[in-house]
């Protein structure tokens, strides 16, 4: 049986499941939304379907998540305070551009219908657009729809490089210059959050939380956690690839920022 849920005067969305449904994968959505009912519940219905959600209520908010933190797909509200949404949306594609970054995947939600307003969004960067008020199961439908074309067919065979260090993902494997890193689950996990965005600076708390996302405890040898735990993790994993490489640096710390990929 469905239900309805209206948002505000500029348009909301209709219709949720009751029985909520898991996926594989957990893709975090970033929800750009300053009506917090209605930021509240499409939340929730993405949440029941089994994604990792996080808010904001304005652009300055979500581009300090979307530094912070892993982001797989945003759906953005066109009708934002100070900034609006196609602002937001012209400084992520072009901070993509300038520090060479993975492109995000954006849906523009807003209660204007206009052809030539959905035109020039999807100009602009947009990848999809979606006229208020809508039924939350599309918008899943649209989000399933955009993973699908952002991810690779077979994400087995994804290896990243970074100068002589090769890391393969799926098969939990480091190598450098040809010989084998002997990693940890938590080191390899950091290792993949810096290899995967190599001039974006991940902060301590992103790294904590992408160490506890893939099931491992973000803890030291002298039984530290979180960020604390994080830096143990970055000494060891330097250590590891010293030891291989001694002329090289591969992790720079960025002071009071967190850690990237060292330039080649």
């Amino acid at each position: 049986m469905r239900g309805t849920a209206q948002g505000d005067a500029r348009g909301g969305c209709a219709g949720t499941r009751a029985a909520p449904r898991r996926r594989a994968g957990d893709a975090r959505v970033l929800v750009v939304e300053d009506d917090p009912d209605l930021s509240r519940l499409m939340a929730a219905h993405l949440a029941s379907e089994g994604y990792d959600v996080a808010r904001a209520p304005e652009a300055a908010a979500a581009l300090d998540l979307i530094d912070d933190t892993r982001v797989d797909v945003v759906v953005l509200d066109l009708m934002l305070p100070r900034v609006s949404g196609d602002g937001l949306l012209v400084r992520l594609r072009e901070r993509e551009r300038a520090r060479d970054l993975p492109v995000i995947p954006v849906i523009v939600v807003s209660a204007k219908d206009a052809v030539w307003t959905r035109v020039d969004l999807l100009r602009l960067g947009a990848d999809d657009y979606l006229t208020k008020p809508f039924d939350l199961d599309e918008l899943t439908a649209r989000i399933e729809a955009l993973l699908r074309r952002s991810r690779p067919a077979d994400d087995g065979a994804r290896v990243l490089r970074h100068g002589d260090l090769v890391l393969e993902p799926a098969a939990r494997r480091a190598r450098l210059a040809d010989r084998d890193v002997p990693l940890t689950p938590a080191e390899l996990t950091v290792l993949e959050v810096l290899m995967s965005t190599p001039d974006r600076v991940s902060s301590k708390g992103a790294l904590a939380r992408a160490v506890g996302d893939a099931g491992e405890e973000a803890t030291g040898a002298a039984g530290t956690a979180g960020t604390t735990g994080v830096k143990t993790h970055v000494s060891h994993l330097r250590a590891k690839l010293r030891a291989l490489d001694p002329d090289v640096e591969h992790i720079e710390t960025v002071w009071g920022l967190g850690y990237r990929m060292a330039p080649l």
